[in-house]
């Protein structure tokens, strides 16, 4: 599916494809970019330019959105079904497809570039279309709980549609807590592989297995041969086994400053 600058989206029935450069329409799609990276089937060599081209085309830090296609479609005989029925610009029809846009981060963030991970986060983070009068009177929706979609055209930029019901706040939630904290949990492990932004030292959180609550501090430190450590045990990685023992232990993670990005 690699179409020379990113990865195409699909094949209609006669062999003409979705997603290409060569298109009138939806020349390049989001969530084939960042699920390269998140799959693990792409090419590394190529899911950077694909992850590039992604930022280049979608990310629209002007009017804090990124769009899931870009150019709507509108103009060309491609017949994807009932997205074209939306106006152009509007919900998965050229819009902030959020579903899309938390991929995105996600993908940056597995990619090890925490500077785009977060930023993408701060861009499509509810709470900062809300922050003065003239956000809100743009945004028009709450702040406080997560659109499933943001509109990308005149004169309703930056609008944000259906919200509360959207299961785009799993996915914000996951993208925080899993892909930005770095907290996942594979049975009785608990890994913490922190993406952290460039002005963070670090951060602390309570982790709570049954009876047993593991304080876990998370520092950002220049001398990389220090190592982790589990109630002062070191540890040969950022994980360790959990036990509910009705204690309460310190987990120190250290971050080394070069791979915060």
């Amino acid at each position: 599916g690699w179409d020379g600058q990113w990865y195409r989206r699909a094949y209609f029935d006669d062999g003409r494809a979705l997603g290409s450069a060569s298109n009138v329409d939806c020349q390049i799609d989001s969530i084939a970019q960042s699920w390269a990276v998140l799959s693990g089937a792409g090419d590394p060599s190529r899911t950077r330019i694909a992850m590039d081209s992604l930022d280049r085309r979608l990310v629209r830090r002007d009017s804090k959105l990124v769009q899931l296609l870009d150019p709507p479609f509108d103009h060309g005989d491609l017949d994807p079904g009932y997205i074209r029925g939306y106006v152009p610009g509007v919900r998965e029809n050229g819009g902030q497809y959020t579903h899309a846009a938390i991929w995105a981060a996600m993908a940056f963030a597995a990619s090890g570039d925490s500077r785009r991970a977060w930023e993408v986060f701060d861009l499509i983070n509810p709470v900062n279309h809300g922050r003065t009068a003239e956000e809100t009177a743009v945004y028009k929706v709450e702040p406080y709980v997560v659109a499933a979609d943001v509109y990308a055209v005149a004169p309703h930029m930056g609008r944000g549609g259906w919200t509360w019901y959207t299961g785009s706040a799993g996915w914000m939630y996951r993208l925080i807590v899993e892909s930005l904290l770095g907290i996942t949990r594979d049975g009785a492990r608990l890994r913490v592989a922190a993406c952290l932004p460039p002005a963070w030292p670090g951060f602390s959180l309570a982790y709570a297995f049954g009876t047993a609550v593991y304080r876990i501090n998370v520092r950002r430190c220049e001398d990389t041969g220090l190592p982790s450590s589990l109630d002062g045990h070191p540890l040969p990685g950022r994980e360790f086994a959990l036990v509910d023992d009705g204690l309460v232990h310190q987990v120190e993670i250290v971050v080394p400053t070069i791979a915060a990005g």
